[in-house]
């Protein structure tokens, strides 16, 4: 039997009739072994980086009133899910928020004031343990709806299969204990069946070092997630849930007259997930791509829709740009203190202090006495750096610029862009071009 392999953002399940949502959809495979991963719900992510930051600040009243705002978000959701109120699932998720609570209260205890902390460590570890509880939420609810359904679900903690390193918020995959796991594990869980079908329903982001510590593999890493799984099974394909019908060539949430694609090569798909594509996560294509598994983009909300292929082709064409935008950049130039030529030397002292603060540059541009390079912002890690290149550089910066990158550009959709705004970078080659712009 063919197994597929699905995942689902927070987008999908951001509320009780998304999850229902996902529901209808998996009933669509009833005769297919599918793994489903899904990600935190909603804004999850994003609401748990603010407990998280005033757990290190030690804002204690912030802190409780963010914690409390998570937990509310998710009781609502479980409200309308489940109308026994003592199904087993309220005790399964208030277990995990009695979990992270507990962890919070102990870490009040170790955790130094603000600023005193050893960045490259505790703020990255901290993270993981603290953040890592969206998927823990999501999980466990959608776990027991899909049993409540009737569907034939089992559930795996994803720790427990993906093995990382110590690099904790973008950790790296160890695929031979990690694919050795998998092939060992998921066969089992399929084979022990009842009835026709059977769905796994798993975390995305997340990981466990060889010490048992939670890790997670970026941001919107659950994609990856998904391809960790098809890889080691080796599947045909693979597919994302998204809002939109595809892989479109603009957010059409920025260009309204947005165009769906069709097909893309795994090369274009890697170079735009490069770039900053939101609709697939960078490590995704290239696992995918090893193994030629395809990569199918479709949408929640037109689950029947043709929605975009990704695959291996050697003589893929596109007749319409694509357009990435990033908004706040950070756009930072340095220069010598005496005017001397940035040589190789000085260079490679650079990229060793980006690397030192796991800092990626999005664009960079050299000239014989300064380095211009565009980061996304980052309230731990650009300060940080701003200081360590202080004490060598001569250092300017600019925030809340807009990168905005043109593959395949053309002259007159590039004038509209720029039209009354300030470009102070430009980047350009044969088929893409860079511009760092002021906001709009």
């Amino acid at each position: 039997m063919e197994i597929k392999v699905f995942k689902f953002g927070g987008t999908s399940v951001q509320h009780a009739a998304g999850i229902r949502n996902l529901t209808t959809i998996l009933r669509k495979y009833t005769v297919n072994q599918i793994i489903v991963v899904v990600s935190a719900m909603g804004k999850t992510t994003n609401a748990l980086e603010e407990v998280l930051k005033h757990y290190m600040q030690k804002d204690i009243i912030a802190l409780i009133e963010a914690f409390e705002k998570v937990q509310k978000y998710h009781l609502t959701i479980l409200d309308e899910l489940f109308p026994d109120k003592d199904h087993v699932v309220f005790k399964e998720v208030d277990s995990l928020f009695n979990q992270l609570r507990g962890y919070i209260r102990r870490g009040h205890l170790f955790i130094p004031h603000a600023g005193d902390y050893d960045y490259n460590y505790n703020y990255d570890f901290e993270y993981d343990q603290i953040v890592s509880y969206g998927e823990l939420f999501s999980s466990a609810i959608i776990h027991n709806y899909l049993v409540d359904q009737g569907l034939n679900v089992t559930f795996i903690d994803v720790r427990d299969l993906i093995k990382t390193d110590k690099s904790y918020r973008d950790a790296r995959v160890d695929w031979e204990v990690t694919s050795t796991l998998i092939r060992q594990s998921v066969p089992g869980y399929f084979s022990n069946q009842d009835k026709p079908g059977k769905i796994i329903l798993t975390q995305g982001f997340i990981g466990s070092d060889l010490n048992g510590n939670t890790t997670t593999l970026g941001r919107e890493g659950s994609d990856f997630t998904a391809a960790i799984f098809a890889y080691s099974l080796n599947v045909n394909e693979m597919t994302i849930w998204k809002d939109v019908p595809g892989v479109m060539n603009a957010d059409p949430k920025w260009m309204k007259d947005a165009v769906k694609l069709d097909t893309l090569s795994y090369r274009e798909a890697i170079e735009l997930a490069y770039y900053g594509a939101r609709v697939i996560h960078p490590k995704t294509i290239k696992p995918l791509e090893n193994a030629n598994i395809i990569l199918r983009v479709k949408s929640f909300l037109d689950p029947d829709g043709e929605g975009t292929t990704v695959q291996n082709l050697t003589n893929w064409t596109i007749s319409v740009p694509i357009f990435i935008r990033k908004q706040n950049q950070v756009l930072i130039s340095l220069s010598s203190r005496d005017f001397s030529f940035i040589m190789e030397e000085n260079l490679s002292q650079i990229f060793k202090i980006l690397a030192t603060y796991r800092v990626k540059v999005n664009v960079m541009q050299h000239s014989a006495i300064s380095f211009s390079f565009c980061v996304d912002a980052d309230l731990q890690k650009i300060p940080l750096l701003l200081n360590h290149f202080q004490k060598e550089y001569q250092t300017r910066y600019n925030e809340g610029v807009e990168l905005i990158t043109i593959r395949h550009y053309q002259p007159d959709v590039v004038e509209k862009l720029i039209r009354n705004r300030n470009v102070l970078m430009e980047q350009k080659s044969r088929i893409t071009l860079q511009l760092v712009l002021t906001q709009m």
